[in-house]
């Protein structure tokens, strides 16, 4: 849980695609923990919690820190 630890994943402007799932997945079989960060004001304050469930629902994954705008997955 250390500020030390950079997001590897930026969501941008094209928000949550297929590539970035897969990509997401990709990271997540190298190393077990990966950092996210949502750019401001791409989603709602209130959807953010289900951006961070639909992640980890689609990468088989769990939500171990949920923060604002940045989220980290493991598995």
């Amino acid at each position: 849980m250390s500020r030390d630890f950079q997001a590897t994943i930026r969501v941008g402007k094209s928000g949550i695609t297929e590539t970035l799932v897969s990509e997401i997945e990709s990271q997540l079989e190298k190393r077990s923990l990966v950092k996210i960060k949502l750019n401001r004001g791409l989603f709602e304050r209130k959807d953010v919690s289900d951006v961070w469930k639909y992640l980890s629902e689609q990468t088989n994954s769990t939500v171990v820190l949920a923060r604002g705008n940045v989220g980290v997955l493991w598995r």
